[in-house]
């Protein structure tokens, strides 16, 4: 009996080290890609594409592609079939549960970046939200009913309200989309401002240790699950599912910084300081902008479309 309980603790210690390899080979990659990224961009002579080069803001689509595909091949063997029973067996209210549960453990990390741009009133409601749905730890969300809605905040969004440039777009392996701000925005969310990660990163309890994998395994199939119908549509409606996975996740970022009270035909103004010189995720409006492809640029015009993203 004592043999096979060490045995069974001894594999889900190799699993979770497995499991917690990948994840940070994950943080890795996403520093790597930052710093090929940052520094191998060779806009085309030709003036039609050198504007369309400059417009993509993808200097490293090429390798971003073949990430995505990557990345596809991951999703279509494990994620979406997990999300898919995650979906079919799991009723609506339990669902909410978990969102509930993992918007209160993300609490601090929006609290933190409220107070960085700014916006006392946001963070004075991030902690009532946090005070009111602590009682259940977030299964029940007993703050909105009460008129505090949920707003969602990362250092990605403080650099761009500080005035830094997003950057050249990257395709981080198993996170996805991303650039060089949002990334450096990840990494500092998950490393420095997270307290809950903290503690499931330094203590002891090889429990705890799980429970952190398990947060970041439900937090991805949750929004996977969540996003399974517009993914779908969005990768049959359009000719170039990359482009469109990719303009998409600029207009989400966009709206996200602007908290969503600017026009969508109002860009953001520019600032002197710059990495370069150059809830639900989908917005069903825009969706019809992204039927066509963003156009050929540079030498991965040849490619052939990618067919979804994380």
């Amino acid at each position: 009996m004592a043999q096979a309980v060490w045995v069974r603790e001894k594999y889900v210690a190799e699993f979770l080290g497995l499991f917690g390899q990948i994840r940070r080979g994950a943080l890795v990659a996403a520093l790597g890609a930052v710093l090929v990224v940052s520094g191998c961009a060779t806009p085309p002579e030709d003036s039609d594409e050198l504007a369309l080069f400059q417009e993509a803001n993808d200097p490293a689509e090429p390798l971003n592609r073949a990430i995505f595909e990557f990345n596809l091949f991951l999703d279509k063997g494990i994620l979406r079939p997990i999300a898919s029973v995650y979906r079919a067996v799991l009723p609506e209210y339990a669902q909410d549960g978990i969102q509930g549960v993992l918007r209160w453990l993300r609490s601090p990390v929006i609290f933190i970046n409220d107070i960085l741009q700014g916006k006392p009133e946001r963070a004075h409601e991030t902690a009532m939200r946090f005070a009111a749905n602590s009682f259940l730890l977030g299964w029940a969300d007993i703050a909105g009913g009460a008129g505090l809605e949920f707003h969602d905040e990362d250092f990605g969004q403080t650099l761009a309200v500080w005035g830094f440039g997003e950057g050249p777009y990257i395709m981080l392996p198993v996170l996805g989309p991303s650039n060089v701000r949002d990334t450096i925005g990840f990494v500092v969310d998950t490393f420095v401002f997270d307290p809950i990660s903290w503690w499931q990163r330094n203590d002891s309890n090889a429990f705890i240790h799980w429970t952190a994998w398990l947060r970041f395994g439900l937090t991805a199939v949750d929004g996977r699950a969540r996003n399974m119908d517009q993914l779908e549509e969005l990768e049959e409606s359009s000719l170039d599912f990359y482009a469109a996975v990719r303009s998409l996740y600029r207009q989400r970022r966009n709206d996200l910084i602007r908290d969503g009270t600017v026009e969508d035909d109002e860009s953001l103004p520019e600032f002197d300081i710059s990495f370069d010189e150059t809830d639900d995720l989908f917005d069903f409006e825009t969706l019809d902008e992204l039927d066509e492809p963003a156009g050929d640029v540079g030498p991965q015009a040849s490619l052939t479309p990618a067919q979804e993203s994380q």
